[in-house]
């Protein structure tokens, strides 16, 4: 199906992990292979045009798709990983889970001032990850140019979070 509709290749599942809940599986596009091609693709067409300097991925899933993404363009990729995982001096952000809260970490040195940065993941559900990257790029001097998510869940309205910055995504879904 290379080429074809994106979404035909991510399997839903009601009620997980809650009843009233359609989880998309991105799984199911990265084992197609034609799947996989075409997601890279899609996140190649969202930046093709664009000026920028580096992507970052936030652990695992925006290694997954922003690394093929970095080597094809040429571009540099700093990951953000959860604390710990980092062996140099690191920048961290908190934020909100739905029980409790969370950190996410970039190496201090990973981005300069004034390089504008993609930021490529999987998914956008509440925004709350993404939200506290954007600032981590942004304490290093970064400017967000754009962020790339291959679906999002339109219902949960992550973008209203992510208001001023360019959101691009493959895919749409209106509910949660």
């Amino acid at each position: 199906m290379k080429r074809g509709n994106l979404a035909d290749y991510v399997r839903t599942i009601p009620d997980f992990p809650e009843p009233g809940i359609m989880f998309r599986d991105v799984t199911s596009v990265l084992q197609d292979a034609d799947g996989l091609v075409d997601s890279i693709d899609a996140y190649i067409d969202m930046v093709k045009d664009l000026d920028f300097d580096l992507i970052v991925g936030p652990e695992s899933r925006g290694f997954i798709f922003g690394m093929p993404v970095a080597y094809k363009l040429k571009k540099p990729f700093i990951p953000a990983r959860k604390p710990g995982k980092l062996p140099c001096e690191t920048v961290s952000r908190e934020y909100a889970l739905e029980y409790g809260t969370a950190k996410i970490e970039i190496h201090k040195d990973a981005i300069k001032p004034g390089q504008k940065v993609v930021i490529i993941d999987d998914l956008i559900a509440t925004g709350g990850t993404i939200e506290a990257l954007v600032k981590l790029v942004e304490d290093l001097g970064g400017e967000v140019v754009r962020i790339c998510f291959l679906m999002e869940l339109e219902g949960l309205k992550g973008r209203d979070r992510l208001a001023g910055y360019d959101v691009a995504s493959a895919i749409k879904y209106p509910g949660k």
